[in-house]
């Protein structure tokens, strides 16, 4: 697994939907030096953990903007699923009402730019080719600022969903960081101590 925290995100331009919109030409380029980005992969459209964690990032998306961050969705499925998807109700298993881009990643490449296939391609005694694995997307999720560089990572495997809560933490601490110069220690929470870094190593908890 490729760790991609400090290197800029891989670029991209694909398919995407958004509402009932489909964007032919959608990259991350377009919030170099505006908007930070959490890009979020799934394995596959129409299961039962994938929708839960739309829904939350949807739930959540007044946060996300506050802290001026697009919310970014991905997975191996095509655009016509996305869309099938997005306009069927919540009730009934889909993720009507979410508002954020989700991108068609069908030829699998930004997956594994991302390093989160699950599946990889292999050639059998014959030379056949054969897929060991299936070729979705662990539930991989990048913080990227607005410099396109990866600050964040963390990859799940299917049956693990994430935490929102936590995301918006570490989205957090990084613009904390980038505004005060200080580092945030372990469970550290908006409004709580941080610490400043010497060459000594760190000095210890300032004030609030």
């Amino acid at each position: 697994m490729s760790v991609l925290v400090g290197k800029q995100a891989p670029s991209f331009t694909a398919k995407a939907v958004q509402g009932e919109n489909i964007i032919e030409h959608f990259s991350l380029d377009q919030y170099l030096g505006e908007k930070y980005v959490v890009l979020f992969f799934y394995p596959k459209d129409f299961t039962f953990v994938c929708p839960t964690e739309l829904h939350r990032f949807q739930e959540e998306i007044a946060e996300f903007e506050s802290r001026n961050v697009q919310v970014v969705g991905c997975s191996t499925d095509t655009e016509f699923s996305h869309w099938a998807w997005l306009q069927t109700p919540k009730n009934k298993g889909g993720i009507q009402g979410v508002s954020y881009p989700i991108v068609a990643d069908t030829n699998k490449t930004i997956s594994n730019d991302y390093d989160v296939l699950a599946g990889e391609y292999a050639e059998d005694e014959d030379g056949n080719l054969v897929v060991d694995g299936e070729m979705v997307a662990y539930r991989g999720l990048f913080l990227i600022d607005k410099d396109g560089v990866v600050q964040h990572q963390v990859v799940n495997n299917m049956p693990l969903g994430r935490s929102v809560k936590e995301c918006l933490r570490v989205i957090d601490a990084l613009q904390h960081f980038e505004e005060h110069g200080e580092v945030c220690p372990m469970d550290w929470q908006k409004g709580d101590d941080a610490m400043t870094a010497t060459h000594e190593g760190v000095s210890g908890y300032l004030s609030k």
